[in-house]
């Protein structure tokens, strides 16, 4: 296993739990947003593990953000939750893809009642003092997503010595920058269970398959990790039912959370891309024309358009984590917002023609990273029949009208 070059967390007394609210939170963001935007494009070529960031945010007190104060987190809120991953997304969207997954683990973590207390706060204080990544890996070459259904062929053994752990996980974004992995996996009980099992990094067996290497997000590192009889203690079954029982990964406030927090991230890419378009259009004078694009009213139109989208997915999202968008409609914005990104990057690239697809210009970047919104669960299919289901399920019959 080869290994990217990881530079050493800060120590915990140089972590600084963040302010919350307030103009020097706000200025903090913002410095934050540029800080990792320049480096943004060099993340994309390489595809290594954007570790520097991440000491960035450790050393803001920001990866402890949805831990719980208790345990030395800020105990964010969902709409402080998304004010983050908006900053760091337009900056540099790999790494606020991997902070979504990391926020939305602990922000169910400690209302987990599975999982044994020590297990719980060990896991939020390594986030704490260490600045340690927690995500779940939970799709397999042959299965797919578990969303779908199905059981897993990743398999805990119970052994004399505890479980031991053997399978591979696709998609697992984070990778190498990861501290603690939960597995999806199902035990060889006669009764077998399914669920989560916790793993450390460390753990003899794990190997990271350098696999990733997709059209964008590229730097989330969401490489194969495979599992070869790694050694767990059994109390590391930490999320675990019977298989034939319902298995309810996520509750609705969970749902609504990774709605917001994912798409926050797309829609953070098309802000930046609108962005882009702005200073162009502002600074490119072409000498037959003598005055700036932005003089020309087809591009001003072209502006309106996207900042409507922009507008809707700001006003969605902002309503959504402010509690006033119920959790059954989580699917919907996720559908919505990503769907407005995608329309207003796409906008921003007709307006401009070639320079908006040259690799000199960062909005291709931003175009390929973007389309990756439409991957994550649910995909659109599932949100509209999910939905034209209930409208079915929840309308009565009436007789059709009939002609004279």
């Amino acid at each position: 296993m080869s290994l990217f070059s990881t530079p050493s967390l800060p120590a915990a007394s140089e972590a600084v739990p963040p302010r919350l609210h307030g103009p020097t939170f706000d200025a903090q963001l913002q410095a934050i947003t540029q800080q990792l935007a320049e480096g943004a494009a060099a993340i994309d070529r390489s595809g290594a593990f954007p570790a520097a960031n991440f000491a960035l945010l450790h050393r803001h007190g920001l990866l402890a953000l949805t831990v719980p104060r208790a345990l030395g987190g800020a105990g964010a809120d969902l709409a402080t939750a998304r004010r983050v991953i908006t900053a760091v997304a337009r900056g540099e969207p790999s790494t606020a893809l991997i902070l979504v997954m990391h926020y939305l683990q602990h922000a169910r973590l400690q209302d987990d009642s599975r999982w044994p207390a020590h297990l719980r706060e060990r896991v939020a204080r390594d986030a704490v003092l260490d600045g340690a990544l927690l995500n779940a890996l939970r799709v397999e070459p042959e299965l797919g997503s578990p969303a779908r259904g199905g059981l897993p062929a990743t398999v805990a053994r119970r052994t004399a010595e505890g479980w031991r752990l053997s399978g591979s996980k696709i998609y697992s974004t984070g990778s190498y920058g990861l501290t603690w992995y939960v597995v999806w996996a199902r035990s060889d009980e006669a009764e077998p269970r399914v669920g989560g099992f916790l793993v450390h990094k460390d753990s003899p067996g794990i190997r990271v398959v350098e696999e990733w290497d997709h059209l964008g997000m590229r730097g989330t590192c969401s490489h194969r990790v495979e599992f070869t009889d790694v050694l767990l203690p059994l109390d590391h079954a930490v999320a675990v039912g019977p298989a034939h029982a319902p298995h309810a990964e996520t509750n609705d406030e969970a749902l609504l959370w990774m709605a917001v927090l994912l798409t926050s991230v797309y829609d953070a890419v098309a802000q930046a891309a609108r962005d882009w378009l702005v200073a162009f259009l502002q600074q490119r004078t072409p000498a037959n024309l003598g005055a700036p694009l932005a003089s020309l009213p087809r591009f001003q139109e072209r502006l309106g358009r996207i900042d409507t989208l922009l507008f809707a997915n700001r006003s969605l999202l902002d309503n959504a984590a402010a509690g006033q968008v119920a959790a059954a409609h989580a699917g919907q914005v996720k559908q919505l917002v990503s769907s407005n990104a995608i329309a207003a990057v796409e906008l921003a690239i007709e307006a401009v023609g070639n320079p908006g697809l040259s690799r000199h210009n960062p909005l291709e970047r931003h175009y390929r990273d973007v389309l990756c919104s439409r991957v994550h669960t649910p995909q659109d299919d599932s949100v509209f029949t999910a939905v034209g289901q209930a409208a079915l399920a929840q309308t009565a019959v009436h007789p059709l009208p009939t002609s004279n």
